[in-house]
C-alpha cells in the first residue's frame, strides 16, 4: 500500500488544521486520515510543511471518468458530477426527504421530474413496521 511505503521513507502525513494536530498528534499518519485520491507524486514545496502526497488533481479525475464511460461504450455524456445526480436520485427513490438529500448534497435545486412516482413515493411509517 502507498501508505505504508510514504510510511517506511518518513512520509506519510497529511496536512491537518493546527488545532486537530494538537489534539491527535498522530493522526497526521494515520491511514483513517490519509487522502482517498492522494497524488502520485511527493510534494517538496516548503510553504506547505513537509514533503507529503496532495489530493490527486480533479482534472485527472474528470479524465478517467470519461475515459471510463467511454471503455464500457456509454454514449450519454458522463462526469463526476454525474455520480452527484446518481446518488441523490438513489436517495430519493429509497424515500429520503428532499431536503435532507439537499443538504448532504450541499444543493439548493435537485431535478425530481424523473422520480414521477405521485403519492406512491411516499413512505408512511407504517410502512416499515
Amino acid at each position: 500500500m502507498q501508505h505504508e511505503a510514504d510510511l517506511g521513507s518518513g512520509l506519510g502525513r497529511v496536512m491537518l488544521p493546527d488545532a486537530l494536530e494538537r489534539k491527535l498528534p498522530s493522526a497526521p499518519t494515520e491511514w483513517r486520515w490519509q487522502l482517498v485520491f492522494p497524488a502520485g507524486k511527493i510534494c517538496r514545496d516548503p510553504r506547505f510543511g513537509p514533503p507529503s502526497r496532495f489530493r490527486v488533481h480533479e482534472s485527472l479525475v474528470q479524465k478517467a471518468v470519461t475515459e471510463a464511460a467511454r471503455r464500457s461504450g456509454v454514449t450519454a455524456r458522463v462526469t463526476c458530477h454525474t455520480f452527484r445526480h446518481s446518488f441523490a436520485m438513489h436517495l430519493l427513490e429509497a424515500g429520503y426527504d428532499i431536503r435532507t438529500v439537499q443538504e448532504l448534497l450541499r444543493h439548493s435545486m435537485i431535478c425530481t421530474h424523473v422520480l414521477n412516482r405521485g403519492g406512491v413515493g411516499v413512505k408512511s411509517p407504517m410502512d416499515r413496521l
